[in-house]
């Protein structure tokens, strides 16, 4: 299995960026797809989940009303849409599958490499 983030970058407070994760070696329409973040000296943190089996999505406090999860099972890849972002976005942002219907906290079991994104004030 192959998780490959991708769409990170350098932007200004207030600018959009959008992630993808493009993944292989699995059934993607069966997994539960989660973005998670991770800032220099904190822990990793959950942002959004896209659920297969429900077909609802979760987001964290500081992501819901400015981010979007969103997925393409015919394109095996799931898409983070980010709006209005701050300072405090800036994070190295990992995909990750589980094919749990609702796993718990960070506990998937398939992680990408991450992708860097950095938003300037």
């Amino acid at each position: 299995v192959q998780l490959q983030a991708s769409g990170g970058g350098l932007v200004q407070t207030g600018d959009s960026l959008r992630l993808s994760c493009l993944a292989s070696g699995l059934r993607f329409s069966l997994y539960t797809m989660g973005w998670f973040r991770q800032a220099p000296g904190r822990e990793r943190e959950l942002v959004a989940t896209s659920f297969y089996r429900t077909r609802t999505t979760y987001y964290s406090n500081s992501a819901k009303g400015r981010f979007t999860i969103s997925r393409d099972n015919a394109k095996n890849t799931v898409f983070l849409q980010m709006d209005s972002l701050r300072p405090e976005d800036t994070a190295i942002y990992y995909c990750a599958a589980d094919p749990r219907a609702r796993p718990l906290g960070s506990d998937y079991e398939y992680w990408g490499q991450g992708t860097q994104v950095t938003v300037s004030s």
